[in-house]
């Protein structure tokens, strides 16, 4: 009789070791989780909007399996704020047990949720925050957006090349405001031109004041960089305070002149030139196919940089399980990301393997009104340009 129980005990504990750990069928249909996290409400909402829609919008296109695996978007409200992203992150890899943590409207919600990455091994698809050093901040962080050096050195250049002499910057004063600062100050004083830099604050920006001294200084041209999303605001204040009359030219990144807001600006947009990896207006088959998929899914909302950023970073988790065989062992998907390529509605787009970051061409673009709508209308083309605070520290 003991012989007959502990035989039956043994086969248990084996049916059960089978289950909980067999490659079998059931454990190869569970579903892929995606933790998403973003500012869906305060002030970086708009970063928040367009990435979960362009999210959705891949999932719909490419079918919400992958590697004969379920894939799960799970989607989590971060408010901006970085303490709530860190625990987000923790909940989703603790309790819902994700396989991919990503989204990161801003960097220090991208920041805060590093160590977590990193401790759980965890894939970290940065779909927006821009700071350069993000990626060193885990071996987790993949990003599929961009950075502000990268989009802020081919500006620089321009101006230079364009008659500009004397330059004031004005930058929202947090990471990627600093990079772009510094990014702009170096390259342009390089060429022989002169900068002064204003930081304004992060949050509740008032830049009223500081537009008085910009016009007070007389440069040929301001230097902006804002957060997505808060470029209306600034272009309001800009016109309040007669810069846009003055003969001061504005230029800067593209965040200036989003997508998602460029319309409500109004004429004073017109002319304004910026530099940035994706333009709604991009001129290829791929990128008209994604802006009406897009517009059509969301009612007639523009998609912009940080929708294409939210597209790509799906597009790459799908391929690096297809890469896997639909395994989500971490270690393994990063190993996939690396190096990967392809054809995104921006342009030709990779993965640099040594760093992580997204490897693309950077547009010059002119604010032009095309079928009754402002758009930002892409003239001149640098072509597989990589983070350059990276490339400089090789």
């Amino acid at each position: 009789m003991l012989n007959r129980r502990a035989a039956l005990l043994a086969a248990a504990a084996a049916m059960t070791a089978t289950i909980a750990w067999g490659p079998g069928p059931a454990a190869a249909a569970d579903p892929v989780k995606i933790g998403l996290i973003l500012p869906m409400s305060g002030p970086f909402a708009s970063t928040g909007r367009q990435i979960e829609a362009a999210a959705r919008l891949y999932i719909q296109q490419h079918g919400a399996e992958v590697a004969g695996r379920p894939v799960e978007l799970i989607v989590r409200d971060d408010t901006g704020t970085a303490d709530l992203t860190k625990r987000l992150a923790q909940e989703l890899v603790v309790n819902d047990r994700v396989a991919v943590l990503a989204g990161f409207g801003l960097t220090p919600l991208a920041l805060s949720a590093a160590p977590i990455a990193t401790q759980a091994k965890v894939p970290q698809v940065v779909m927006a925050a821009a700071t350069a050093t993000i990626t060193e901040a885990s071996p987790f962080i993949v990003r599929t957006s961009f950075t502000l050096p990268q989009a802020t050195v081919p500006m620089a250049q321009w101006a230079a090349g364009n008659g500009m002499k004397k330059v004031v910057t004005l930058v929202s004063d947090y990471g990627p405001g600093i990079d772009a600062e510094k990014a702009f100050t170096d390259e342009f004083t390089a060429a022989g031109g002169t900068v002064d830099n204003l930081r304004v604050p992060l949050r509740n920006p008032d830049f009223s004041p500081f537009l008085q001294r910009v016009a007070d200084a007389g440069p040929d041209a301001l230097f902006v960089f804002v957060p997505s999303g808060v470029g209306a605001q600034f272009m309001k204040q800009f016109t309040e305070r007669g810069l846009a009359r003055s003969g001061i030219r504005l230029i800067g990144p593209g965040d200036v002149t989003d997508d998602d807001l460029l319309n409500d600006m109004g004429d004073v947009a017109l002319d304004v030139v910026t530099s940035q990896h994706y333009s709604a207006a991009h001129d290829s088959p791929g990128n008209k196919s994604f802006v009406e998929a897009f517009k059509a899914a969301n009612r007639g909302m523009r998609p912009n940089f940080m929708a294409v950023g939210g597209y790509d970073g799906m597009h790459l988790i799908y391929e690096a399980l297809k890469t896997t065989g639909g395994a989500s062992d971490g270690p393994a998907l990063v190993e996939a990301m690396k190096g990967m390529a392809w054809e995104s509605p921006r342009g030709p787009v990779s993965i640099d393997p040594e760093t992580r970051d997204i490897v693309q061409n950077i547009y010059i673009r002119k604010v032009e009104r095309v079928n009754g709508e402002l758009y930002n209308v892409e003239f001149e083309t640098i072509p597989a340009v990589k983070d350059p605070v990276k490339a400089a520290k090789k």
